[in-house]
C-alpha cells in the first residue's frame, strides 16, 4: 500500500488549532472510532478534505442539514448522535438488529480491547451492598490502574477480589461489545511504581481533585462477548 501523503490532520498540532466545537469532537471521535483518516471521510461524503478539517477544528463550523447527512452516513452514525442529541442518555437505547449474533471474546480480543483506555466501571462487595462505580482506568503492567482518594468506595476493595467492566455501544449500527474482569484490588504504595505507573498512564481521573491514591487490580480472569449484525 502506497504511503498517504502527510495532511494537514498529521501536521498541524493541538496549539496550532484554533478552539474546537461540540459538533467537530463528535465528528473526530466517530471517524477515529472506525480508523479512518479525514481524506477517505471526505471522499465517503463527497465534500473537500479541507472542508472536513474545518468542520473538526472550528467551533464556529455551522454546516447544512445536507452535509450533515452525508456526514452521518460516512461515518456510520445518525444525525442525532452526530449533533449530540443522545448526551445525556444512557448507551444502547437503539433497536435492537435484525439478525443480531452474539459472539464470545478470545483472551487475546479481550486483552486488546481493555487496553484502549478509557472509562470503566468497578464492582466492589461492602458491608451494607454491592457497589459500583465508574472510573478513568489504564493498562500498565498487564493490570487495571487507577486513582482515587482516600476513603472512596473504590479503596473499599483493597485485599478482595473485585470485578471491572469496560464496552463499547454502537446505537447507529446496533452492535458492540463488553471486557470483564475479575482479581484482586491493592493499594500501590511503593514510590517507584507510583512514580512508572504516572508516567506510564493514559488517562487521568475526569472528576480532578486531590487523587493520589493508586489501585492496581490483577487480572485473573478475563471474558468478554461481542454483539454483531448479520
Amino acid at each position: 500500500m502506497a504511503e498517504r501523503p502527510a495532511s494537514e490532520e498529521t501536521t498541524s498540532t493541538a496549539a496550532d488549532r484554533p478552539p474546537q466545537g461540540d459538533l467537530g469532537r463528535r465528528i473526530e471521535r466517530r471517524r477515529r472510532e472506525l480508523g479512518l483518516t479525514r481524506e477517505e471521510v471526505a471522499f465517503r461524503a463527497g465534500m473537500a478534505p479541507g472542508y472536513l478539517t474545518h468542520l473538526e477544528e472550528h467551533s464556529t463550523a455551522a454546516p447544512d442539514s445536507g452535509t450533515l447527512l452525508r456526514l452521518a452516513g460516512a461515518l456510520r452514525t445518525s444525525l442525532t448522535e452526530l449533533g449530540g442529541g443522545h448526551v445525556d442518555l444512557p448507551p444502547g437505547i437503539g433497536h435492537a438488529a435484525r439478525a443480531p449474533r452474539l459472539s464470545e471474546l478470545g483472551e487475546q480480543e479481550c486483552r486488546r480491547l481493555l487496553s484502549t483506555h478509557g472509562v470503566g466501571r468497578l464492582a466492589v462487595s461492602t458491608e451494607e451492598a454491592p457497589v459500583v462505580v465508574p472510573v478513568n482506568y489504564s493498562v500498565v503492567d498487564d493490570a487495571i490502574v487507577f486513582r482515587t482518594q482516600p476513603g472512596s468506595v473504590s479503596t473499599r476493595g483493597f485485599g478482595h477480589e473485585v470485578a471491572f467492566e469496560v464496552d463499547r455501544v454502537d446505537d447507529a449500527l446496533s452492535q458492540g461489545w463488553s471486557v470483564l474482569v475479575r482479581g484482586p484490588a491493592e493499594a500501590v504504595t511503593d514510590p517507584e511504581t507510583v512514580r512508572r505507573l504516572a508516567e506510564r498512564a493514559c488517562t487521568t481521573p475526569w472528576a480532578g481533585g486531590e487523587r493520589d491514591v493508586w489501585v492496581r487490580i490483577e487480572i485473573t480472569a478475563l471474558t468478554g462477548r461481542r454483539i454483531d449484525v448479520w
